[in-house]
């Protein structure tokens, strides 16, 4: 039976443990000699492969759908450099405030607008220093456009 099995193998192109042998063939077998015996028998259908088991998604699609509705991305599931939120805030933060205070120092900007951009600048209102400085060129709120 192993022999027939092996055979079946080379011919069928698939693994011994994916070979099935139908019951009704236990008898044949001790006939079987040849690799054309054994086609016989799988041209009949008493021998045949099992096809490949594959690996289920259902698990996956779970864990999609959690990732999706923003579970699963705590602190222990991070990979690659961590950046510290508080950090990059304080950052950015610092940079628009410099360049406010230069421009306020240059007499570019009224008191009045100084301070409200300032506000903003507190209240997370701009991106970054690129989108204060478009803010402030579009409401021509400077004297001049700053760069």
């Amino acid at each position: 039976m192993v022999d027939v099995k092996r055979l079946a193998a080379d011919i069928l192109g698939v693994g011994v443990s994916r070979i099935k042998i139908s019951p009704e063939a236990a008898e044949r077998l001790e006939e079987v000699v040849t690799k054309d015996d054994v086609r016989a028998l799988i041209d009949q259908g008493l021998i045949w492969a099992e096809p490949e088991k594959g690996v289920s998604r259902g698990r996956w699609r779970v864990r999609h759908i959690k990732k999706k509705k923003g579970r699963r991305r705590g602190h222990g599931s991070r990979k690659g450099p961590r950046t510290d939120e508080e950090e990059a805030w304080k950052e950015k933060v610092r940079a628009m405030r410099r360049f406010l205070n230069t421009l306020k120092r240059k007499g570019k900007l009224e008191p009045r607008v100084w301070r409200q951009l300032y506000r903003m600048v507190k209240g997370n209102y701009f991106r970054d220093l690129d989108h204060l400085k478009t803010y402030i060129n579009e409401h021509k709120l400077a004297k001049e456009p700053v760069r």
